[in-house]
C-alpha cells in the first residue's frame, strides 16, 4: 500500500491552518523544515559542517556529544556527524534560553533565514544521556553516518515528492525511502528516535513514535503500532500508521489534524478523541481500546489505571501533573492531611515509568536528624574501628539511572520537608534542575571518591514528595529547593467519583455516602474559615475511604467508629485550646 496523493496532502500544512489555525502554535515548522532543506547541502560537505559545530561548541560550551572515542579508548573531537544529531544539537533537555541559543547558531552556520522560534510545541526532545544517531567508531560501521544522510534524503525527497503513484499504489520515493529507513534503523543506536529525527525534518509528513507519541496513538487513536519486541516497527508498519492517522486527520469529528498537534497532544497529555465517544467516531476504535486495556492487566500503567484505582482526581488534573513533572523533573504533592498525597505520589511514578514497577522506584522519609551523610554521601562505620564511604539512596538511584538511561526512575520523598532539605541535598540541590541534567553542569561532591569527580543527575531521574503544610512543626519550605519543584495541590474530594468507587469496591449505599461526604463538606468549611486553622487543615476523604478488598457491612458503626479514633483526635489538635469548639465539630459528625 502506497502514499498515495490524497494522504499526503491530509497533513499539508495548509489543511492544518484552516482547521486548527496551527501556523501559529506550530510556528516552528517553517524554521525546522528549512534547517533540513539546507542541512542536506553539506551532505558532500560534513567536514566544513562539523568545524562549524565545533566553533558553536567552543562559545556555547554546552556540546558534550561532540566527542567520539577510538577503539584504544581515547577521547578525541567527533570529526563527522549526521543530519538527526545536528538538529539534536538543539532538541535535548536543555533550556529553552539554551536552545534558542543553539539553534540560532546552527541556523546562522547553514543559512536558514527563517526566525528562531520563540516557542517549540509540539517537539520531541532526544535524552542527553542518548542524544547521538549513531555510535562511537570504535564500535561503529565504517557508512553508519552515511547511512543516515540517505535516509534524511530520502525522506525529505518523499516528503516533498509529487505522488505519482505506480499501479501497485507504490511512487519511486516511497521504494528508496522504505530501503533506506529499515537499513537505518539495523544500525547501533538508531531505533525510534529515528522517526524523532524524520519529524524534524518534515513535521507535517511525519509522525514522531517516541514513547509517549505511541501510547498517545495506541491508546487514543486506536491504531496499534506492531513492531518486534528488540526494536522499532520497520518502514512498512510506519508509513501504515502514518496513512491510518492521516485518514484519522481529516475527519469531522476528529479533534487532531496534524502531527505537530498529535505530539503536542501526547505531551500536554490531552486527550485526541474522547473516549466515551470514541466507537462512533472511530469505527475499528473499539477493538483497539480493548487490547490497550488488555495490556494494562499485563504490567503496563497509565492514567487511567490510576482511576480505576481509587483515585478521585480529574483525569485533565492528573494529564497535567504528569505533563509538569515529565517537564521539571521535579515534583512535589501538597495539601491536607488525609488527601492521598503518597497513594498518589506512587502511581504517579508507575504512570510515569508506564508500568507497576518497583525495581525502579524508590522511597524514603524525611524527618528532622536525617543528614546529607545518610541521604547522598558520608562515611559509615566498617567494623575493626574502620570508615568506608558510602552512597546514599540519592546517589544509589542516581547511578541505577545512569545505567539505563531509556528508563524513568523515581525517588519518592515522603514528608519532604519535615527535614532540613537545604542541608540534606547540599550541592545536589543545584543539580535538580532540569537544564543542569548534564555532564557540563557536573559539580564536585563534599565527599569525593577521587580527586577531581565530578557528578550530575542523569534527565530520567524523577523526584517526587509529598508535603503535609498542616503540621504546625514543619518549617515554610526553603525557597532554594520551591524554585526547583512543581507543586500541585490536592484537596478532599467527597464527589460522585467517591461515592461510586467507595460504593462499587466496599459495599457502603450511596445514601449513606452522600450523607457523610455533606457531614464533612460542612465541617470542612467551619475549619477553612477558622482563625488559626484554614484551608490546609481540612479533612481529606482517605479517613473514610477503605481499601479495595474491604467489605462494609454496617456504614453508620463504620462512620463512627472512624470519627471517635481518626477525625476526632485530629479535632482535639486543632482546637486543642478550645475543647469545646472540638467537641461541637464531633458532634456535627456524629449526629
Amino acid at each position: 500500500m502506497g502514499l498515495h496523493e490524497q494522504d499526503m496532502a491530509a497533513s499539508r500544512p495548509g489543511d492544518v491552518e484552516q482547521t486548527a489555525g496551527a501556523k501559529e502554535e506550530f510556528g516552528w515548522t517553517g524554521f525546522y523544515m528549512e534547517m533540513a532543506n539546507k542541512l542536506l547541502t553539506f551532505r558532500k560537505r560534513r567536514g566544513e559542517l562539523i568545524e562549524g559545530i565545533h566553533e558553536i561548541a567552543s562559545d556555547v560550551d554546552c556540546l558534550s556529544i561532540l566527542r567520539d572515542k577510538l577503539a584504544d579508548g581515547t577521547i578525541v573531537p567527533l570529526r563527522d556527524i549526521c543530519p538527526f544529531t545536528t538538529i539534536g544539537i538543539f532538541n535535548r533537555g536543555i533550556t529553552l534560553a539554551n536552545q534558542r541559543l543553539l539553534a540560532g547558531r546552527l541556523a546562522r552556520l547553514l543559512g536558514v533565514s527563517e526566525a528562531v522560534p520563540q516557542t517549540f510545541n509540539g517537539i520531541p526532545y532526544l535524552n542527553n544521556l542518548g542524544s547521538r544517531f549513531f555510535a562511537y567508531s570504535k564500535e561503529r560501521g565504517e557508512d553508519d553516518i552515511d547511512v543516515l544522510w540517505d535516509v534524511f534524503a530520502k525522506a525529505i525527497d518523499l516528503a516533498d515528492s509529487d505522488g505519482n503513484a505506480d499501479p501497485d499504489g507504490n511512487t519511486v520515493a516511497e521504494d528508496a525511502f522504505r530501503a533506506a529507513y529499515d537499513e537505518a534503523i539495523s544500525r547501533r543506536n538508531v531505533k525510534w528516535n529515528l522517526s524523532i529525527g524524520l519529524y524534524w525534518t518534515r513535521p507535517w509528513f511525519f509522525p514522531p513514535l517516541d514513547s509517549p507519541s505511541r501510547i498517545y496513538i495506541e491508546k487514543y487513536c486506536g491504531i496499534h503500532i506492531e513492531y518486534p519486541s528488540s526494536g522499532c516497527c520497520n518502514a512498512e508498519k510506519y508509513l501504515e500508521v502514518r496513512n491510518k492517522l492521516a485518514e484519522q486527520f481529516r475527519k469531522p469529528d476528529s479533534s487532531i489534524k496534524s502531527f505537530p498537534a498529535l505530539s503536542f497532544a501526547a505531551y500536554a497529555g490531552e486527550q485526541a478523541i474522547p473516549t466515551q465517544k470514541a466507537a462512533s467516531v472511530v469505527p475499528d476504535m473499539q477493538p483497539a481500546v480493548s487490547a490497550v486495556s488488555a495490556a494494562d492487566a499485563s504490567g503496563s500503567y497509565d492514567v487511567e489505571r490510576i482511576l480505576e484505582e481509587g483515585c478521585f482526581v480529574s483525569r485533565e488534573k492528573l494529564e497535567m501533573m504528569l505533563a509538569r513533572w515529565r517537564n521539571k523533573k521535579n515534583l512535589i504533592l501538597q495539601g491536607p492531611p488525609g488527601t492521598g498525597k503518597t497513594w498518589l505520589a506512587r502511581r504517579l511514578a508507575y504512570a510515569l515509568m508506564g508500568e507497576r514497577n518497583d525495581g525502579r522506584l524508590r522511597a524514603v522519609q524525611f524527618h528532622p536528624t536525617l543528614s546529607y551523610e545518610d541521604f547522598i554521601r558520608g562515611w559509615r562505620p566498617a567494623g575493626e574501628g574502620r570508615l568506608t564511604l558510602c552512597d546514599g539512596p540519592f546517589l544509589e538511584m542516581a547511578d541505577m539511572a545512569g545505567k539505563s538511561p531509556d528508563k524513568v526512575h523515581v525517588i519518592l520523598i515522603e514528608e519532604i520537608n519535615r527535614g532540613n532539605p537545604a542541608q540534606i541535598f547540599g550541592e545536589m540541590l543545584t543539580l535538580l534542575e532540569a537544564d543542569k541534567r548534564t555532564p557540563d553542569a557536573a559539580l564536585e561532591l563534599a565527599y569525593r571518591r577521587a580527586d577531581g569527580e565530578r557528578v550530575y543527575l542523569p534527565p530520567n531521574l524523577y523526584i517526587i514528595g509529598t508535603m503535609n503544610i498542616a503540621d504546625r512543626s514543619l518549617a515554610l519550605v526553603d525557597l532554594a529547593l520551591r524554585r526547583r519543584f512543581t507543586f500541585m495541590e490536592l484537596e478532599p474530594v467527597f464527589s460522585d467519583a467517591w461515592r461510586g468507587w467507595v460504593h462499587a469496591h466496599c459495599g457502603v449505599p450511596k445514601d449513606e455516602l452522600e450523607r457523610i461526604g455533606k457531614k464533612l463538606e460542612e465541617l470542612n468549611k467551619v475549619i477553612a474559615g477558622k482563625a488559626g486553622l484554614g484551608p490546609q487543615y481540612r479533612v481529606g476523604h482517605s479517613y473514610v475511604t477503605p481499601s479495595a478488598d474491604s467489605k462494609i457491612e454496617n456504614a453508620g458503626e463504620w462512620f463512627r467508629q472512624i470519627v471517635v479514633t481518626e477525625i476526632g483526635p485530629l479535632l482535639d489538635e486543632y482546637w486543642h485550646d478550645s475543647p469545646d469548639e472540638a467537641l461541637a465539630a464531633k458532634k456535627l459528625l456524629l449526629e
